[in-house]
Order: C-alpha cells, then sequence, then structure tokens
C-alpha cells in the first residue's frame, strides 16, 4: 500500500511564503500611489490661481467706457485683428497665424469696459487673450467610377482632404503682451483726446 505523506509546511516555508505575498502587495500599492498622484498633479492646475490683486489683465484708463472699448477697438484694428463683436462696453475679436507650414494659430480677445467712479470719466478695461493651436490632418478618400458605355468597369479614384485640428488652447498670461495693449490703447486714447471736433459751418448754406 502507498502512503501519502501528511507532513505540513514547515514555519520557514510558510514564512517565506508570507514574505513574498506581502512585497506583491507592497508593491502594487507603490504603484497605485504613484498613479495617483501623477493623475492629482495634472489635475491640480487650479492651484496656480492665485487671484492677487497684482495681476495685469486689467488697467485703469482716465476715459469714460465708450471711449476705452472704442480705444481697445481700434487697437485690434490696428494690428490686423477682424472684429467679430462690438459694442459700447465689450469688444471681441481674433487674428490668424501661421508659424510653421502645417501649424496654425489663432488669437482671440475679448474686453470688457466697466466704469469706475460715480463721474463716468474713468474705466477698467478687462482683457484676455486666447492661443488656439490646430494642426493639418489628412485623411485619404477613395471612390470608385462607373463607365455605363463599357459595361460594369470601375475606375478607383482616390482623394486627400485636409481638415484643421485643435491640438492645444490657451489662455495667454499677463505679461509684456498686455502691456503692449494696454500702452496702444493709452495712446489711441490720447490721440482721441486731442482730435479737435470738426468747426461748425456758420454761413447758413
Amino acid at each position: 500500500m502507498i502512503r501519502r505523506s501528511t507532513r505540513l509546511p514547515s514555519t520557514r516555508l510558510i514564512a517565506s511564503r508570507l514574505w513574498t505575498a506581502a512585497a506583491a502587495a507592497a508593491l502594487v500599492l507603490t504603484g497605485c500611489g504613484t498613479f495617483g498622484s501623477g493623475a492629482a498633479r495634472k489635475g491640480s492646475v487650479y492651484q496656480n490661481e492665485r487671484f492677487a490683486a497684482d495681476e495685469t489683465y486689467s488697467r485703469l484708463f482716465d476715459a469714460s467706457v465708450h471711449d476705452t472699448c472704442e480705444a481697445a477697438r481700434r487697437a485690434l484694428l490696428s494690428q490686423g485683428y477682424v472684429i467679430n463683436t462690438a459694442t459700447s462696453d465689450s469688444i471681441t475679436g481674433a487674428k490668424r497665424f501661421q508659424p510653421g507650414g502645417e501649424e496654425h494659430v489663432e488669437i482671440s480677445f475679448t474686453i470688457v469696459c466697466v466704469p469706475e467712479g460715480g463721474g463716468g470719466k474713468l474705466a477698467t478695461a478687462y482683457v484676455s487673450a486666447l492661443q488656439d493651436r490646430y494642426s493639418i490632418k489628412r485623411s485619404a478618400n477613395s471612390t470608385s467610377l462607373g463607365v455605363s458605355a463599357l459595361g460594369s468597369i470601375s475606375v478607383p479614384l482616390s482623394s486627400t482632404s485636409e481638415s484643421l485640428v485643435k491640438i492645444a488652447s490657451e489662455t495667454i498670461p499677463a505679461g509684456q503682451f498686455y502691456d503692449r495693449f494696454f500702452a496702444l490703447m493709452q495712446r489711441l486714447l490720447k490721440d482721441q483726446g486731442t482730435a479737435e471736433p470738426p468747426a461748425e459751418d456758420k454761413t447758413g448754406g
């Protein structure tokens, strides 16, 4: 008769197996922690929003709301921007660039003019510029052309269509870009203020 061994695993073997299992679990938890921290870093852009009073997305002008926004509109027009909407207290405009052969960039402005004080002679212009980047995407199209006079012969035709695909979008951070725009607005406001009104016709004719 063959007897089967009923000897239990030794204490050393059990301890080794437990240590291996614990090490594997630690590796899994470490990987999850690393992935989680990476995901958290990617989603923590909002932590850079300080909402401090020293940001330069706005500028106070010694002019009315209408004149301030008119200066902003003229500033955009003078630089080749296309005005999309224009009211007495808000302006939107955009301009397109092509820095590379297959890279396209569009900068769009949003300007809001708000009165300051009760006299209507001061206004703050809030300006935000958005930069969108596009890349050319090509896709091949194939069709067939049936020639009835020759029977059921089909001639394959191929073509390639191109389209712009947005690959990035970012609000331009405050800095010299906005300083130059506000400086141009200030100069245009000065020119508007020094312009003399047309003389009245007193001839009566």
